[in-house]
């Protein structure tokens, strides 16, 4: 029992922890491709991976005289890199769709968060191209209007 003779005051659980707990419950291929797509986008942006790249091709075309520049000798490099790019397109695509759904979250909790902000447009990446025009209309109108109501001086040095 708490010195005060209250029991303790034990705030709620977080949004991200309760996400981190459900996240750990459902583990399994889904967590582990991003897992290893995320530290394989970021190994391969590297200098290094750029580098060794570049002495994989400077390797194969010195080794052209010694195939005479054969077909077989073009064909295991455009094999390779088409193999190597197939497989990079997922990976990439799976980190900037992360990074895409992190960023909405945190822009929802701010539209949550903030009270005079509309809390419509929470998820409204969700809606269609029809309504995100109709937004984007509504939008350049607010915008005129403010800037009718205070014109910004543009000031030539």
């Amino acid at each position: 029992m708490p010195e005060s003779g209250k029991e303790a005051f034990q705030a709620p659980p977080k949004a991200v922890d309760i996400a981190r707990s459900e996240a750990q419950r459902s583990s399994g291929m889904s967590n582990w491709f991003s897992g290893a797509a995320a530290k394989a986008a970021g190994a391969v942006g590297t200098p290094t991976s750029f580098l060794l790249a570049v002495a994989i091709i400077v390797a194969w075309g010195l080794t052209g005289p010694m195939y005479q520049y054969s077909d077989t000798w073009q064909l295991v490099l455009n094999t390779a890199t088409n193999i190597i790019t197939f497989l990079i397109v997922f990976l990439i695509q799976n980190t900037q769709s992360r990074d895409a759904k992190a960023i909405h979250l945190k822009l929802n909790e701010l539209i949550r968060a903030f009270k005079p902000a509309h809390d419509e447009l929470i998820d409204v990446e969700k809606l269609s191209d029809e309504q995100l025009n109709h937004l984007d209309t509504y939008y350049e109108k607010v915008r005129a209007e403010c800037d009718r109501r205070h014109p910004v001086q543009h000031k030539i040095a």
